[in-house]
């Protein structure tokens, strides 16, 4: 992970940022383990906003909150898997009219015209 990406973390406050000893930054077991799970709840779709709220629930035995940002997370994944298909599927239907030998336009450059 780059320098800019924990730097990031820290202006945003999900990461604490350790003082200097002898001009360097030196980071702990704590700090890694956040570190990962800031990049798992990223790899699992979840906001920078509900990570930090994660954290706050992690040291804490609110399960019942994490469940209800998990379920909205994959309500939301669930719409994005749909318009993410339905865009296949045309996309898939314009690149079947472009091979049909039909003359005229291109029906995938005519669709992006509009």
């Amino acid at each position: 992970m780059g320098v800019e990406t924990i730097r990031f973390y820290q202006r945003k406050g999900l990461l604490d940022t350790p003082s200097r000893e002898s001009g360097i930054r030196r980071y702990g077991a704590e700090d890694l383990r956040r570190l990962r799970f800031i990049r798992q709840a990223q790899a699992a779709g979840f906001t920078l906003e509900e990570i930090r709220e994660l954290q706050a629930l992690d040291t804490g035995h609110d399960r019942s909150r994490a469940r209800d940002l998990a379920r909205s997370r994959v309500e939301a994944l669930d719409a994005k898997i749909a318009e993410l298909n339905r865009a296949r599927d045309a996309l898939q239907k314009l690149a079947t009219e472009c091979g049909a030998g039909v003359a005229g336009p291109c029906p995938i450059l005519v669709s992006f015209d509009v």
